[in-house]
């Protein structure tokens, strides 16, 4: 008589005496399935131990308490990262420092730009580039101008035409408004423009410069 050959895919039912986590993730439902399974298929006659019983008890509850925990410190931390984002953009309008007050000149260096923040219109002054030891090496007298963000190119000569030394030099500028009053400003204060987020980080646009908050030393209102 012939045989039939049996088909190897054929899909078996999963038994009714199995519990299945297809995730393979020991959550509190398939723990709680477990246990009861457990209690289920015990022998009558050789009950499970009370001790065992509770400390599998324990253990459920411990498992349960961690994953509450969790996602209650998923809730803080998306809340918390939403009210930094807030306060971040809040700074639009304010005045960044990056403390960054000097050019870095190298041997391979023609020249170096340069901006600065004048928060009031110029009437006249000079922006002042000094060496490390606080001498002036540099004055570019300023004319009129409306206040803003001036582009400064320094072709790396001192004031009497010489080429100055592969070093660090300060840059400031000292100016008054129309009414007559005395201000100051420096390399590396700008007004924030805008923010961006990119990669869980967020970059402010001082100048044509977009700089991480990372880098910013203090953020304040412009005093005119």
């Amino acid at each position: 008589m012939p045989i039939n050959s049996v088909n190897q895919n054929t899909k078996t039912a999963p038994s009714p005496d199995k519990v299945f986590n297809p995730k393979s993730q020991l959550d509190k439902d398939a723990f709680l399935k477990l246990f009861i399974k457990q209690l289920e298929m015990q022998d009558p006659t050789d009950p499970m131990d009370t001790d065992k019983m509770l400390e599998q008890t324990a253990s459920l509850t411990t498992l349960e308490m961690n994953n509450n925990m969790q996602t209650t410190l998923n809730k803080l931390a998306s809340q918390l990262s939403q009210s930094q984002e807030l306060n971040t953009i809040s700074a639009i309008g304010k005045m960044a420092d990056t403390g960054e007050r000097y050019l870095n000149v190298t041997d391979e260096d023609k020249s170096k730009s340069f901006e600065l923040y004048f928060g009031d219109d110029i009437s006249s002054g000079d922006v002042v580039i000094k060496d490390k030891s606080g001498n002036i090496v540099k004055t570019f007298p300023l004319e009129a101008h409306t206040k803003g963000i001036l582009s400064f190119d320094w072709d790396l000569t001192d004031n009497n035409g010489n080429r100055v030394p592969s070093d660090t030099y300060e840059v400031e500028a000292q100016f008054t408004s129309p009414d007559g009053i005395q201000h100051q400003t420096a390399l590396g204060a700008y007004p924030i423009e805008s923010i961006r987020f990119e990669n869980d980080e967020a970059y402010a646009k001082l100048g044509s410069n977009y700089v991480p908050f990372s880098k910013i030393k203090e953020i304040y209102e412009w005093q005119g």
